[in-house]
């Protein structure tokens, strides 16, 4: 009987430990499962870096050509600002000859003393005289507030070296909010085109 007991005590144990291993390989199977949707989501995962290394390449390969674009098209801007000023000062100058009987004239002047810059440069500005009156004119396709200043200096310089005092004027289609509003306090005329 009482081996009987142990057997039947043995069975149960072998039972348990049976279903213990059912158990295990059932979790070493639950685990190989995980480990494999790990790797497919580290494998994922790498792919998904890999697109962003070549989206983020991508985007300063393209920063890059905006860059160049930019200067280019400032650079034409540039050009073109010139060429129109240019273009539109002999027309302006021609003008005020033929129907106001005024005399349009550059004056280029070697400040040495470097007055209107800060350091020795030629200085040049578009000069409109009529019945004694001098009035030198900036002719821009941009005014900004830094461009007040060295009209103001231009003026000073004519001045000190002519012994005139011009007016000053600016003859723009477009002058910075500041600009504008610092060029009426220091009595610079604003035309706009």
């Amino acid at each position: 009987r009482r081996f009987e007991e142990h057997d039947r005590k043995f069975n149960e144990i072998l039972e348990r430990l049976d279903e213990h291993s059912r158990r295990f390989e059932e979790h070493d199977r639950k685990f190989n499962e995980i480990l494999e949707r790990l790797d497919e989501h580290d494998r994922k995962f790498t792919e998904i870096v890999e697109e962003l290394k070549l989206h983020r390449e991508k985007l300063e390969e393209h920063d890059l050509k905006f860059d160049t674009l930019i200067r280019r098209l400032d650079a034409l801007g540039s050009r073109w600002g010139i060429m129109s000023e240019k273009a539109f000062r002999e027309g302006l100058k021609e003008i005020l000859k033929e129907y106001f009987d005024a005399r349009v004239e550059k004056w280029i002047y070697n400040d040495k003393e470097g007055f209107v810059f800060g350091y020795p440069s030629i200085v040049d500005v578009d000069i409109v005289v009529k019945n004694g009156e001098h009035l030198l004119v900036e002719i821009k396709s941009h005014v900004s507030k830094s461009d007040v200043g060295v009209l103001l200096r231009k003026g000073k310089l004519y001045e000190k070296v002519n012994n005139i005092k011009p007016k000053l004027a600016f003859l723009t289609p477009y002058i910075d909010v500041d600009a504008k509003e610092d060029a009426k306090r220091l009595g610079i005329s604003i035309y706009s085109i």
